[in-house]
């Protein structure tokens, strides 16, 4: 338990005030609720444990863990309760400073700009001349999707969620400066009024949530904030373009798009079936049809404009004349018969409520949009041209953007289970006796010979096992989804793991067999479905330019390309490469494959985009989304780029709207920087060919040191399966998914996010900076001007800057004496000491070197904000690790299951992941 002093941040005294608002309103809580005693008791702990992170004293912590280990239930029940909510207070408080933060420099002089708004990019290319033509093309080649995954889903239930979303609401309406005594009072008491259901709520779910659940909680973001705020993002770009090169006209595309894996993701969850993503489809579309009609009400409601007063176009009359009585009986048609809009409105409403059900309804978002256009057509005829009409517009960009689909959804499995459909079809048909065992040029030469057939390779479904007859029907229903929702509902299929070129001809001969791929006998070709390989482990990255050219070299799968405009998806996986390699090497060998793939693909004419399987932790590739953009090769953020939006980040990232924008016109701002190379040399645009040397060497000693432990050293997989509560986390219902992707105990078969979160538990957050203190330090030490290269790299190179601000962040989340109690949790303590005492020492070098490194005295002293939220959670999360810790060992030496003591581990489980902001 590092001593820990901090220096006041004035910027943050509102949050302060705040956060003891808060804590007073919950003190009065527990005292109500759990009388004086729980109150004193609680108290005391958080001031033994604010005493400690201030001045360490063995004694005080000794009376800390007697205290604590004298707690028994239901009184330690609501301790660890108590410590929890306070963590989701503070994260209410602070998701409103981050508003407030915003809303300050909104209030300020014009000429102060919020750094990383869509307004600094504009006059930083207005500042560096960049010409209006260049800002046009380069806004017609942006993309950034951002895909929303239901792994690992949110720890914190969803109505906790509510709760701290309404808190944060009544926190900013408290800002507002005119209240009166009157107004604040009452304020106030609604927002006791949710601290007191908040501790009456239960944190924990009772069941695992199905998938369907998982699709609804995704959904929940983009009926709250995502649906409003991505057109408004757009609007932001084209107003401060306007407002800084008045004199041209601007286009601005739809560049900003949100996708989804939830309901698709079929990658050793079971539970995925070819019916459940049917339903995620449909239910996708049931929600963006009603926010349509929720708007075009509110348009009807507005629009009363009448034909005594304006001229209207002809088209739209005509259009009335033609369509009214087709499309309305006479109780639905609008009754005045001059408000022309409303009429059409009527229309427009009913035909909304008829999609999907009958032929009434719009067959595509298409002809809706036509509608749409028609009107906004009419109304510049008569409305002042200065003035537009906005509403119409966003809602024109909205169906531009969702369609009626609302979200993209990714297809994905494992390339394992491609290959044992093939193996059992080939057998079957009497292609291949044991396709699996064949070598991948025997392989290659009998998918190849089957893509080049015109005729259908599968006999009845029945012939199949169970298996085979799901992975063929998820293809049917891919094929039907596109006809069904539109061509954009499903687009891309990933193969997890893929290892070879083989593994996306397997599903290429898939999709030929569900009409997605069809060569027809006059030797024309439809393809409609991108195959995406998703490069994880180290050695895949390294394989994954071979991989690629070897396909692009195939005639076959050129020919698929082209359909597809030449376009090709590539997914990195940083999840399963750091817990091969460790985080430094992972990142290192993910840049280094977008460089090589990128410039292969140069030579053949084809376009990349690459999707970065980012988690939202930090031993996952996790961090702000606009350093994720800006930390990739400079040259391919052209090519678009695609990211994964993890399920534990999206209700610190979307669940307010003002910060949901603030989080995506920082990532945006970054983007037109970056594509538009304003960044150049001073932000690395030209990488120095010393530093990929310098790194090349780094990451190399990195991982010799990483596998020594995690594969090299016999007892490892004891001492993380018994010194972390990762059998315990299985418990916790927070996925639909399994934890391994064979439910077996082999570490290969362990996913990251598990493999991560226990870690992150335990204090060690081990996946998030173990070796690379040894890389840095040894590199460091070879030569006295090596540390002015690192130095020199922290500072212009994005990437490198990227890498050590998140190893510097888990440093300050790890706490090494926190760590040590989960040592009595191993049994054998000689195993428990040895491994410690490696992860100590690397602990110790990864810092010092870091510091040299950022020429910082203190770990995050250049990010005080960041700093001052770590020092504010440590104290409250430091006594739910030293609960969860008595209470594993009790909870393991019982015969039979014990409920009771499991509930209370698994509060603390979600108490830490609240006070440190990460799952896995």
């Amino acid at each position: 338990m590092a001593t820990e002093e901090l220096k006041v941040n004035d910027s943050s005294l509102p949050l302060r005030r705040d956060v003891k608002l808060l804590g007073n309103m919950l003190g009065e809580i527990l005292v109500n609720h759990g009388g004086q005693e729980l109150f004193e008791k609680v108290e005391k702990i958080r001031l033994m444990c604010k005493t400690l992170r201030t001045h360490f004293d063995q004694e005080i912590y000794k009376a800390l863990k007697e205290e604590i280990a004298g707690l028994s239930s239901p009184m330690r029940k609501q301790v660890i309760r108590a410590f929890s909510m306070y963590f989701h207070l503070i994260n209410a408080a602070e998701q409103n400073h981050r508003i407030r933060r915003r809303r300050q420099y909104q209030l300020q002089d014009e000429t102060i700009v919020q750094p990383a708004s869509i307004e600094s990019a504009i006059l930083k290319l207005k500042e560096n001349d960049i010409h209006d033509e260049v800002i046009q093309n380069v806004l017609q080649t942006l993309s950034l999707e951002l895909v929303i995954t239901a792994h690992p889903t949110e720890a914190t239930k969803r109505s906790i969620l509510e709760i701290q979303q309404r808190i944060a609401v009544l926190l900013k309406q408290l800002d507002h400066p005119l209240l009166s005594t009157r107004e604040q009072k009452k304020i106030e008491e609604s927002l006791f009024n949710e601290v007191a259901i908040l501790w009456q709520t239960d944190e924990l779910r009772e069941h695992k949530p199905t998938v369907l659940d998982e699709v609804r909680n995704g959904l929940y973001y983009f009926d709250q904030t995502l649906f409003e705020v991505l057109p408004e993002i757009h609007q932001e770009v084209a107003e401060c373009l306007e407002k800084n090169y008045p004199n041209t006209s601007w286009d601005v595309p739809n560049f900003l798009r949100f996708g989804s894996w939830i309901g698709g993701d079929r990658d050793g969850n079971p539970n995925v079936t070819h019916d459940v993503t049917w339903e995620t489809l449909a239910r996708q579309r049931r929600l963006v049809l009603k926010k349509y009609k929720n708007v075009l009400i509110d348009l009807m409601k507005r629009y009363s404009h009448s034909t005594t007063r304006v001229e209207v176009s002809d088209e739209l009359l005509t259009f009335l004349e033609e369509k009214e009585d087709l499309f309305l009986t006479e109780e639905k048609k609008w009754p005045i018969k001059t408000e022309v809009y409303r009429r059409v409105f009527a229309m427009i409403i009913e035909r909304i409520r008829q999609v999907g059900k009958s032929g009434l309804g719009y067959q595509s978002a298409d002809e809706l949009l036509a509608d749409l256009f028609m009107i906004d057509n009419s109304l510049k005829q008569h409305h002042p041209t200065a003035h537009e009409l906005k509403i119409i517009q966003k809602l024109i960009r909205q169906v531009q953007m969702f369609g009626f689909h609302l979200a993209t959804l990714d297809i994905r499995n494992h390339s394992g289970e491609h290959e044992a459909a093939m193996t059992e079809i080939l057998h079957k048909v009497q292609i291949a006796e044991n396709y699996a065992a064949l070598s991948e040029e025997e392989k290659i030469k009998i998918l190849q010979d089957i893509l080049m057939d015109p005729r259908p390779l599968l006999l009845l479904n029945e012939d199949y096992s169970a298996e085979t007859q799901e992975m063929i029907k998820v293809f049917q229903m891919i094929k039907s989804a596109q006809e069904e929702f539109g061509k954009r509902a499903i687009t891309v299929y990933l193969v997890s793991m893929t290892k070879s070129s083989s593994d996306l001809l397997e599903v290429l001969v898939l999709a030929k067999e569900a009409g997605l791929y069809r060569l027809h006998a006059d030797g024309t070709l439809e393809s409609h479905l991108h195959v995406a390989p998703l490069l994880e482990t180290i050695d895949d990255l390294t394989a994954g330019p071979v991989i690629m050219e070897k396909l692009f070299n195939m005639p076959v799968y050129r020919n698929h390309l082209q359909i597809l405009g030449n376009q090709q998806e590539i997914m990195l996986g940083y999840s399963d490469g750091s817990k091969d390699g460790g985080t430094l090497t992972a990142n290192w060998k993910l840049y280094k494959a977008q460089i090589e793939i990128h410039e292969m693909a140069k030579r053949y004419h084809i376009g990349l985009k690459f999707f970065h399987g980012r988690g939202g932790s930090l031993g996952r590739g996790g961090g702000p989304l606009n350093k994720s953009i800006l930390s990739q090769p400079a040259e391919t953020v052209g090519d678009g780029v695609k990211i994964t939006e993890q399920g534990e980040v999206l209700s610190s990232r979307y669940l307010l709207e003002d910060i949901a924008f603030r989080s995506l016109e920082q990532a945006t701002s970054t983007l037109i920087l970056t594509a538009t190379h304003v960044l150049k040399e001073e932000h690395g645009y030209f990488r120095k060919q010393e530093w990929e040397v310098a790194i090349e060497e780094i990451s190399s000693d990195a991982l010799a040191k990483y596998q020594s432990l995690v594969f090299g050293d016999p007892d490892f997989l004891t001492y993380f399966t018994q010194g972390t509560p990762l059998k315990e986390i299985g418990d916790l219902n927070i996925g639909s998914r399994p934890m391994s992707r064979k439910n077996k105990g082999r570490f290969e078969d362990l996913r990251a996010i598990p493999w991560v979160f226990a870690w992150t538990q335990s204090r060690q957050l081990l996946p998030a900076w173990y070796a690379a203190g040894t890389g840095l330090e040894s590199f460091a030490a070879n030569n006295e001007q090596n540390l002015k290269l690192l130095q020199e790299m922290y500072e212009k190179w994005p990437f490198f800057q990227s890498t050590i601000d998140n190893l510097n962040m888990a440093l300050m989340k790890a706490d090494i004496t926190t760590a040590k109690e989960y040592l009595t949790l191993v049994e054998d303590q000689s195993i428990a000491d040895r491994i410690f005492t490696d992860i100590l020492d690397e602990y110790e070098k990864t810092k010092a070197i870091l510091l040299k490194i950022t020429g910082d005295k203190e770990l995050l002293d250049h990010t005080p904000n960041i700093k001052e939220s770590v020092f504010r959670r440590n104290p409250y999360v430091d006594p739910l690790n030293f609960l969860q810790v008595d209470l594993i060992k009790e909870l393991r030496k019982q015969d039979e299951p014990n409920e009771e003591l499991l509930t209370e581990v698994l509060l603390t489980i979600s108490g830490i992941s609240a006070g440190l902001r990460n799952t896995g």
